[in-house]
């Protein structure tokens, strides 16, 4: 597993480097943006660690750059804790957000619930694929792609995985305390941002027109489920 990590902090970035290799990760260091953005183009990685306050070219405009590029997982590590800042990463197309300080134990528990959450297709038999479908959009699970009208959309692993719930289950209404847990495979804390920015994200990918969506509808007072499309 091949991480990249990205953080100008030379003493957190020796930490955390020795404790994922460890744990038998490949650590890739890089040390302001634009190495980041460098290294990110001439290799291949699994997760991305990115802080946000970095120099020559920002955290944020490094994520922008990863996500007009792939949709590897990416984690943001970071001093800015407001939610301003927790937002406008999570729109950007980032993963998960862990402010600082922080342990490594933490980071390493949110990467493994990452990488299970990516990696669990796989197992799908790939001679019998598993295909969810709804409207035009159709969900392969054997390869982790999604098509809407036979053209590919590119989703983050947390958006396909939001989709893949709701196609799962398509009478049912989860409160955003409930897909926090399913999706994020973690104890809510009240941050229901997080859900709402990832339903935006994923709403902006699929729906025709976000004003009215058709797949992923909003109960009010409730949560999200998918709408009854044919």
């Amino acid at each position: 597993m091949r991480i990249l990590l990205v953080e100008d902090d030379m003493e957190i970035s020796g930490m955390l480097k020795e404790y994922l290799t460890s744990e038998n990760y490949e650590v890739i260091p890089a040390y302001d943006g634009e190495s980041a953005c460098r290294k990110f183009g001439e290799g291949i990685y699994d997760l991305v660690i990115l802080d946000l306050m970095i120099p020559k070219i920002s955290g944020m405009d490094v994520l922008e750059y990863i996500r007009k590029n792939s949709v590897v997982p990416v984690i943001i590590v970071s001093a800015k804790d407001t939610e301003t800042d927790k937002t406008l990463g999570l729109g950007l197309g980032a993963d998960d957000y862990i402010t600082k300080p922080f342990s490594v134990v933490e980071v390493l528990a949110r990467i493994k619930s990452i990488i299970r959450r990516t990696t669990q297709y796989d197992t799908v038999p790939v001679a019998v694929p598993a295909v969810l479908t709804a409207g035009d959009l159709e969900m392969n699970l054997s390869d982790y792609t999604l098509t809407k009208k036979g053209e590919a959309v590119e989703l983050t692993a947390k958006e396909f995985d939001i989709l893949k719930l709701l196609l799962q289950n398509p009478k049912k209404v989860y409160t955003k305390e409930q897909m926090y847990s399913l999706v994020w495979n973690d104890a809510y804390c009240g941050d229901e941002n997080a859900v709402n920015v990832h339903i935006s994200r994923l709403r902006n990918k699929i729906e025709d027109d976000t004003r009215k969506p058709r797949y992923v509808l909003t109960v009010w007072g409730i949560g999200y489920k998918l709408g009854e499309v044919l």
